[in-house]
């Protein structure tokens, strides 16, 4: 789960989960239970994959816990990509390796003809420092933006990854039972870039796996991706119809003025003044200009930078933010409203701001609303009820590139023993981040029971 395309962006949660709108749940749910079918998974069906989890859980654990210990930065997931290839070929899946960089991609055909359904697990960890004391904790290092940093898998990234390869096993022990075709989408790079040499507008994660093909020939009818989240119990999953992550946008900033002597100010342009009226400016565009009726949005600023002596006025400042917005249309909107009110702010007092947009950013993960109806049976099915309406977060996910393309669904996992609570869990991106493992058995059930369904359904 990423904040944008900018590699370290902690995501800060809690406070969102803890404040649910209790009416909009109930709403939520009555809205989507009144549009949900009574289909879900045969019964029958569900013991199969209950009994074929139980002989891979272990092991999916051991998964985990390996991936885990050996964490690797997006586009550098060598060993991780080499340790799904090597599974997935040992399932019979026809397997591709390198796809949109390091990603890798399995393909099941079942035992009978059918519709293309994909499921998607994200495998890149993050320049983090684990400070968690566990037996297989991480110690290991990588490059990240040319220097040397501690590597963890703080946003459960090697869960999913050990979610998919048990769902991949299960699906292809009751291949016989698959109506058409099961495509495995392990995807690097969902943090954004790690690398110096990355260039702005290159595609990497998602989209990069989009333009090598992996939804296409055969071409996919609905894609589902998961995400670990502390937020809820293990046991648990978070649904939502609609907008459930906001896009995300990074932006730099430099307004440039003339320096001079601070006991002189009208001798030169003063780019701080200016810069903290467009600070102020900014603000406006959300609070004053969007119908927040519709969706909610932020504009942030997480940098300023500017001088370096309490009496010279500097030449420039130089600013670093971020745009979150649950709708594509606010969101463009945002973008071209940011321009204008930073160059006619900075232009009324001599000085020049030049707004700068890292591209791609990430779209809003928006959840179909027809899909998320007939799986939601489903979801409630595989959790004995636990199938909650989920909050909008305002992180954001490039799992968002695959429903451009198709209908796609994206929910929340529980991943915090219900023994200990939510309220105090560490949250995605946290050094001290960790999962409960129950929730892997949860994942894969979860992920094998809405594939065979959908292929199921007419």
């Amino acid at each position: 789960m990423a904040y944008s395309n900018q590699p370290v962006r902690p995501i800060i949660i809690r406070r969102q989960i803890m404040k649910f709108n209790k009416l909009a749940m109930a709403l939520g749910a009555s809205l989507l239970g009144a549009m949900s079918s009574a289909h879900a998974v045969d019964e029958r069906v569900l013991l199969d994959i209950d009994s074929h989890i139980r002989t891979v859980e272990s092991r999916m654990i051991g998964w985990r816990r390996d991936i885990h210990q050996h964490p690797e930065l997006s586009n550098q997931e060598y060993r991780t990509a080499k340790l799904v290839a090597d599974h997935l070929r040992s399932l019979g899946l026809e397997v591709k390796t390198g796809v949109g960089g390091t990603g890798v991609l399995g393909v099941l055909k079942g035992g009978k003809p059918g519709k293309v359904v994909a499921l998607r697990a994200d495998m890149d960890a993050l320049p983090v420092k684990e400070l968690v004391d566990l037996p297989f904790a991480s110690k290991a290092k990588g490059k990240h933006m040319g220097k040397e940093v501690d590597v963890m898998h703080a946003c459960g990234h090697d869960g999913h990854t050990a979610i998919l390869m048990a769902t991949a096993e299960v699906l292809a022990k009751m291949k016989d039972q698959v109506h058409g075709t099961v495509k495995f989408i392990f995807q690097p790079a969902e943090e954004g870039p790690s690398e110096a040499s990355h260039k702005e507008g290159d595609h990497i994660g998602a989209l990069a796996m989009v333009d090598a093909g992996v939804l296409d020939n055969p071409k996919v009818d609905a894609v589902f991706g998961l995400h670990l989240i502390p937020a809820f119990p293990t046991g648990t999953i978070g649904y939502r119809s609609g907008p459930i992550l906001a896009s995300g946008d990074t932006f730099s900033m430099k307004v440039t003025g003339k320096q001079t002597h601070g006991g002189f100010p009208w001798n030169g342009i003063d780019p701080i003044v200016s810069t903290s009226q467009i600070v102020m400016g900014l603000q406006t565009i959300v609070s004053r200009q969007l119908n927040l009726s519709k969706e909610p949005a932020v504009i942030s600023i997480g940098s300023i930078h500017g001088g370096n002596r309490e009496n010279i006025i500097p030449e420039s400042v130089e600013l670093l933010g971020t745009v979150r917005a649950f709708d594509d249309g606010m969101r463009d909107d945002i973008l071209k409203r940011m321009q204008v009110t930073a160059e006619s702010i900075a232009q009324s007092s001599g000085a020049k701001a030049e707004v700068k947009f890292l591209k791609p950013g990430y779209s809003t993960t928006v959840n179909d609303e027809n899909l998320s109806a007939r799986m939601l049976p489903t979801m409630k099915q595989v959790t004995g009820g636990k199938a909650v309406v989920a909050p909008k977060l305002s992180a954001s996910e490039d799992f968002s590139e695959f429903q451009k393309k198709v209908p796609g669904v994206f929910f929340f996992l529980g991943s915090t023993d219900p023994k200990k609570g939510t309220a105090t869990a560490a949250p995605n991106h946290s050094p001290k981040f960790e999962i409960d493992e129950a929730a892997l058995s949860v994942g894969a059930r979860a992920m094998t029971a809405l594939a065979l369904d959908f292929l199921n359904q007419p």
